[in-house]
């Protein structure tokens, strides 16, 4: 399972989901399984929802590509020369790659769109994982973030060591899709996920 250190930000992201959808509480309680109360308590911040309720809720805000602009970014995903990656930033569902990255796999990569990559994840990166939220990863406007991997032990996804960046895009539905990029390959074993895993610096900053 995904890990998720800060629950609540589930629940917030579940708000801005069901407002932009003009859905009511209750409708997302029904989807969800639980009461119109536990919904609430989520979204106040009163309750943080366990794990089966996290999985429940990271899959009804899965990401999809609805609209003309969003089906544009992962158009030019798809097109970049640049070894790149696009994913539901809370499933890791793969949206796009690009032919760079395509090369990675080891299973035609059509087998893998429409998949979770959480699967093939390295190490480094379950461990990352568990920080975008000291970066403010989840406020309205966060900052790209980078970090170091190792290989991973995946069959089907290769990863090899580099240093990797990630940038949130917000879709027309509310959701939220993640853009992995590979910006430097690395030999001779990666630092590690939690020592290299820092915020992007602001411009001029």
């Amino acid at each position: 399972m995904i890990p998720c250190s800060a629950p609540e930000h589930l629940a917030r992201s579940l708000r801005t989901w069901r407002v932009l959808r003009r859905m009511k509480q209750r409708h997302a309680a029904e989807l969800l399984g639980v009461s119109q109360a536990t919904v609430s308590r989520w979204e106040s911040g009163r309750q943080a929802p366990d794990p089966e309720e996290q999985a429940a809720i990271r899959c009804l805000l899965r990401a999809a590509l609805d609209s003309a602009a969003d089906r544009e970014l992962a158009r030019l995903v798809a097109q970049s020369r640049r070894p790149v990656h696009l994913i539901c930033d809370l499933t890791h569902t793969l949206l796009a790659l690009s032919p760079s990255r395509a090369r990675n796999c080891r299973v035609p990569a059509s087998e893998l769109m429409g998949t979770s990559l959480w699967p093939h994840a390295s190490e480094e990166i379950v461990e990352a994982e568990k920080r975008l939220a000291e970066f403010g990863w989840f406020e309205p406007a966060p900052p790209a973030v980078e970090g170091d991997t190792g290989e991973n032990r995946s069959r089907e996804l290769r990863i090899l060591e580099s240093r990797f960046r990630y940038v949130r895009f917000q879709l027309s539905d509310g959701s939220f899709v993640r853009m992995v990029e590979t910006v430097a390959q690395r030999t001779g074993g990666a630092a590690g996920g939690a020592e290299g895993f820092c915020a992007e610096a602001a411009p001029g900053g």
